[in-house]
């Protein structure tokens, strides 16, 4: 089962900067009105159990109704926002992101630090 974290409050960004100099976080912004969206959403969670990235927070953000925060992402994290999107925040920055079908968690493993 994947362990989703809703991610629904700006404030979070934060806290998930803050997580991420002790452990992985990846954020999944994901739009529920888009096939692609849901088909990558559902291929990470096929292959979540066998990606062993225990120890990975993984967050979730629906696009529709916290647009804000996305914009918010990409600020912060300097990356253009796309849908769907994953992206590894690592010691407070993102070392990784893709978009799309490119979304594989065997390419996150390999950038997991």
């Amino acid at each position: 089962m994947t362990p989703w974290q809703p991610l629904t409050q700006a404030e979070q960004l934060t806290d998930i900067v803050r997580e991420s100099f002790e452990q992985p976080i990846i954020i999944f912004k994901h739009s529920t009105s888009c096939s692609i969206s849901a088909a990558a959403k559902a291929k990470i969670e096929r292959q979540w159990a066998d990606a062993n990235l225990d120890g990975t927070k993984l967050y979730y953000l629906d696009l529709l109704r916290f647009r804000p925060i996305s914009n918010e992402i990409a600020e912060k994290f300097g990356i253009r926002h796309e849908s769907p999107q994953l992206l590894l925040i690592q010691n407070g920055e993102c070392s990784y992101d893709a978009s799309h079908m490119s979304i594989r968690l065997s390419d996150v493993k390999e950038a997991v630090s």
